[in-house]
């Protein structure tokens, strides 16, 4: 039997294409728009606590040695081939290129510079992928005076990839928070 996706005009024939094209978009949309198998969709089951600890051990992983100032430590929580946002816009691609940036940083406005994030949710995509979303907090950056910067709060999201049984930072995003508006004078 073949399906034709156009209509006959000849008599007689419109009506059983017309049906027959219903049955073809109907079978097309249930493909389309059915829920994907279980193994594509987050199953919570099947996520380990071990994969949430790692994960959130590679972001303390990230936070202390930043704090440290190492790095060549920091950028090896991301991916060979990481992609790296800063809250400023600032995008860096590979592991080499975010320690490059780091190193700069360090020995610039981030020298005495302290970070800490905290996970607010994990997210899996089986098989290997998960993305994260975190608070950060950043104090002692400096501005080109030397003064320093109020502390900078802000979001992570952050997609993270098990590659050889570890967790790394595959692609980093954060954006700073608006300062609050002034305190309203009486």
């Amino acid at each position: 039997m073949s399906i034709h996706l156009f209509a006959r005009t000849e008599a007689g024939t419109e009506g059983a294409m017309g049906s027959r094209r219903a049955i073809v978009t109907f079978a097309v949309a249930m493909i389309l728009f059915a829920p994907l198998p279980v193994s594509w969709a987050q199953d919570s089951s099947k996520t380990t606590d071990a994969d949430t600890a790692a994960i959130k051990q590679t972001f303390a992983d990230f936070y202390e040695s930043f704090s440290h100032h190492d790095a060549h430590a920091t950028a090896m929580t991301f991916a060979e081939d990481a992609d790296f946002t800063n809250m400023r816009g600032v995008h860096r691609h590979g592991r080499a290129d975010i320690e490059a940036w780091f190193a700069s940083l360090f020995k610039g406005n981030l020298k005495a510079s302290n970070r800490t994030d905290t996970v607010r949710s994990i997210r899996f995509f089986p098989p290997q992928m998960a993305t994260v979303d975190a608070d950060t907090v950043i104090t002692g950056t400096k501005t080109a005076d030397g003064s320093e910067v109020p502390p900078r709060k802000g979001l992570m999201i952050v997609t993270m990839t098990k590659q050889n049984g570890h967790w790394l930072i595959s692609v980093f995003h954060e954006a700073e928070f608006p300062a609050p508006p002034p305190a309203a004078t009486k």
